[in-house]
């Protein structure tokens, strides 16, 4: 071969090299992270579920990408986020913020695999065929928190034993709202207190709620399982200090934020086993052959400085099972 030829070939190899690294990078597979809201808050689970993903032999930024899709509290935005992540022709979508956030993705596209963490029934609400089959492109993990209604008020009763009314502060837009209702005065029932239903689905129906507890001679709140209302944490914590109204909430993050009780499927755990099922779908599994699984972590949180602000002491029965 001529001197000058191979110095050709070279050049042509040379050239082709960033053409190969750039084919190289394309074939990375891209997750959809679709979530009802911000980044900040929810560091903590888009964490989980990266461990998930490394647990499945994938590494963002190593062998596997992630687009995030934050609608910072806003419903209204998913759709369109979820329609871009359609056509980006992302791998697997993730949806770690509740059944709508999940019903928005799987509007927006029957092929590509979607993993959901809800707190809802996804058999009921539209979202798989059945647990054991899934069936379609979905498939995940399922709190169903409506199970958890009645515990969470058993465990307000034991902190206001007093309390002849529970009021129940739900979110209507939610698609499980009417389950939930109707687990709650099955509790309430069997509990022998009177139930209150207060809705809010803005700031300002927060806002208008908390005010009628007086009116409902309200002894005790319950919050329902949503992600705006995981969204409004501090809002909620500050009212019920404000209102002097002991509530339960559906996770920690609300007493962390200064809650006084919480009860609920672990989200961390969550996003750790959807992180694991996103990547088993990168290996080739397929979401209609992926059982929905539930939660193996829940959680029972007690802020001590919010109940000695409210005089409240908690009982021993319930501080032995606290985390």
């Amino acid at each position: 071969m001529k001197r000058r030829d191979a110095i050709a070939l070279l050049g042509g190899a040379a050239l082709a090299w960033p053409v190969a690294l750039r084919a190289q990078q394309k074939a990375m597979p891209v997750i959809g992270f679709l979530h009802f809201a911000s980044p900040g808050p929810s560091a903590p689970f888009v964490a989980a579920f990266r461990q998930g993903l490394s647990e499945a032999g994938f590494v963002e930024g190593q062998n596997v990408a992630i687009e995030f899709r934050w609608a910072e509290g806003h419903y209204d935005r998913l759709p369109a986020m979820a329609a871009d992540l359609v056509a980006r022709k992302v791998a697997v979508i993730a949806t770690l913020s509740g059944t709508p956030t999940a019903l928005v993705a799987k509007t927006a596209t029957t092929t590509i695999p979607i993993v959901f963490f809800t707190g809802g029934d996804p058999v009921v609400e539209g979202l798989v065929a059945s647990f054991a089959r899934p069936g379609g492109n979905l498939t995940g993990i399922a709190a169903q928190t409506g199970e958890l209604t009645a515990k969470r008020l058993e465990l307000l009763s034991e902190l206001v034993p007093q309390a002849k009314v529970i009021a129940l502060l739900l979110n209507p837009t939610n698609v499980s709202t009417a389950r939930t209702i109707s687990d709650m005065q099955d509790a309430a029932r069997a509990k022998g207190v009177d139930l209150a239903i207060l809705k809010a689905s803005t700031e300002g129906e927060i806002d208008a709620a908390f005010a009628t507890l007086a009116t409902a001679h309200a002894g005790g709140l319950v919050v329902g399982s949503d992600p705006f209302f995981t969204n409004q944490r501090d809002q909620l914590a500050a009212l019920a200090s404000r209102y002097a109204v002991p509530a339960i909430h559906p996770t920690g993050l609300f007493a962390a934020a200064g809650g006084l009780i919480s009860y609920g499927p672990s989200f961390a755990a969550g996003s750790r086993q959807a992180g694991a099922y996103a990547g088993r779908i990168l290996n080739g599994a397929k979401a209609a052959d992926l059982p929905v699984q539930h939660p193996t972590e829940f959680d029972l949180v007690v802020n001590l400085r919010t109940a000695a602000a409210l005089g409240l002491t908690i009982p021993q029965s319930i501080l032995q099972r606290a985390d």
